[in-house]
């Protein structure tokens, strides 16, 4: 008896000692990635299904839009691929991923714009792990790192960029991939120069993150690792020409996008007649948007000071740059985002080192905040989100404009089409030829008039419109058919964006 009570005694420890094992605690903290990387992933897949809408033209005239334009032949032009000042890479990419499309015998709008959506959507919930991996770069556990990867994974700021085709969403995956594999503790050669190599392609998807370029060099000297400065400085240094060659090759000059964007926004303040705002922006739409996920990333983000204070530096310098530019958008930090996930992950790790009873509850904070940002991700407005804030605040900010597009797709249906006039919405908030994918006529709505004969088709509000004219309906916009089979050629067409 005696025996067998020393025996019960002995195995109880053992026991205890079995459910809290590291082991066991890097099994949960997998297990939380896991299941917060499907959930995010799914819910990115589902708005890639069910939102046809468009947060701001850039969406669609910085990347679909000329890449349609490069794989098909046609496609409206904005300024900015005019004057050459963006680079062809966005673009580049996601006419890979609509050349794709066509091979595989997807060739119809709907389906490349699922693609591209799934595509980018694949990228969030990516960009979701790589914050896990930068975490786990700076020693947090396991556990700590999955609670920052579920933080960008679940917030609905983030699911709602995840699925749109933007310089901003883009980029984010290589910087911060890159970043943890160039700042892990004891880097492979390989790792560095990959590292390396992601944030130079993250330039050239977006010449903003040229500061965490910057920024890696800085903590690799704050280190003083030296040779691995002098190699961080060499890797850049390729891409760099890299930049340049595409910008040789596409636009005819070296760096030509990157001389003629800084011309246009710095020198001639183009982004600013798109509004203003003061310099607390950024910090007041990420509390409206994801008010307990932004206190979890704030409280948890400050003690990762402990651990990876020159990474803090670098994600604040991001957002103080963005935050002296007059012309301010929530997307315009969004490569900054998951690096602030990451140190608050690195913050748990902190607390679970120095007070372990107060990691749990940040544990639990940073779940659940996170799924319920997620959980009520379709009640974001553009208020919540900085955008059409004089406007439209109130306003849902999913599937705006996402009528008119569905009746560009409709119009695609339409085998008389020769010839569309968009008469309800500027043609700058719609999905162009990207979602309309015929070669004809589309005007905008100061267009020529319905009797020029241009068109035959027009996109106009269904209270002005005969029932016995209209092809196709969504909410209080129709596509009506004129009268007439045929269009006249309008030799003077412009393929410009107005």
């Amino acid at each position: 008896m005696g025996e067998s009570t020393g025996s019960t005694q002995v195995l109880a420890p053992s026991l205890a000692e079995t459910t809290h094992s590291p082991e066991h605690r890097r099994a949960w903290g997998l297990l939380l990635l896991a299941a917060s990387m499907c959930a995010g992933a799914a819910v990115r897949a589902w708005l890639s299904f069910h939102d046809d809408g468009i947060y701001w033209p850039d969406e669609i005239y910085q990347s679909l839009e000329p890449a349609h334009r490069l794989v098909f032949g046609y496609g409206l032009i904005p300024w900015e691929f005019v004057q050459g000042a963006r680079s062809w890479a966005l673009p580049g990419l996601v006419a890979g991923l609509l050349k794709s499309s066509v091979w595989v015998g997807a060739a119809e709008p709907r389906q490349y714009l699922y693609l591209v959506r799934l595509f980018f959507s694949a990228v969030g919930a990516a960009s979701a792990f790589a914050s896990y991996r930068l975490a786990r770069s700076y020693g947090a556990s396991t556990l700590a790192a999955a609670c920052g990867a579920a933080l960008f994974a679940l917030s609905a700021p983030m699911i709602y960029f995840g699925p749109r085709a933007m310089s901003e969403t883009s980029s984010a995956l290589p910087v911060v991939y890159g970043l943890a594999l160039s700042l892990a503790p004891t880097p492979k050669r390989w790792a560095r120069v990959l590292g390396a190599s992601l944030l130079g392609a993250a330039v050239m998807l977006r010449l903003q993150t040229a500061i965490f370029c910057v920024a890696l060099v800085a903590m690799l000297a704050a280190r003083r690792q030296w040779r691995l400065v002098l190699e961080a400085v060499a890797v850049l240094g390729v891409w760099a020409v890299l930049f340049g060659l595409l910008d040789k090759l596409t636009w005819g000059g070296w760096f030509h996008s990157a001389i003629a964007y800084l011309r246009a926004n710095v020198l001639e303040h183009k982004a600013e007649v798109w509004g203003t705002a003061p310099a607390t922006y950024y910090l007041e739409v990420i509390w409206r948007s994801m008010p307990a996920p932004a206190v979890c990333m704030m409280v948890l983000g400050l003690l990762a000071v402990a651990r990876a204070p020159w990474l803090l530096i670098a994600a604040v310098a991001f957002v103080v740059v963005h935050s002296l530019v007059p012309h301010k958008e929530l997307r315009f930090i969004f490569p900054a985002l998951p690096i602030f996930c990451a140190l608050a992950g690195i913050g748990i790790g902190v607390l679970q080192t120095r007070f372990r009873g107060v990691a749990g509850l940040a544990i639990a904070a940073v779940l659940i905040s996170s799924g319920a940002s997620a959980v009520f991700f379709h009640r974001l407005t553009f208020g919540d989100l900085g955008q059409y804030e004089n406007l439209k605040p109130g306003a849902s900010a999913y599937d705006d404009f996402g009528t008119v597009n569905r009746l560009l797709l409709a119009a695609h249906e339409r085998p008389d089409l020769c010839g569309l006039k968009i008469e309800a919405v500027h043609l700058a908030w719609t999905g162009g030829f990207t979602y309309l994918h015929r070669p004809v006529p589309l005007y905008p709505h100061v267009g020529p008039p319905r009797a020029s004969g241009f068109y035959n088709y027009v996109i106009a509000y269904a209270a002005l419109a005969p029932a016995e004219e209209i092809a196709a309906a969504e909410g209080n916009l129709v596509l009506q058919r004129l009268p007439g089979s045929a269009c006249v050629k309008d030799n003077a067409y412009q393929w410009l964006l107005p």
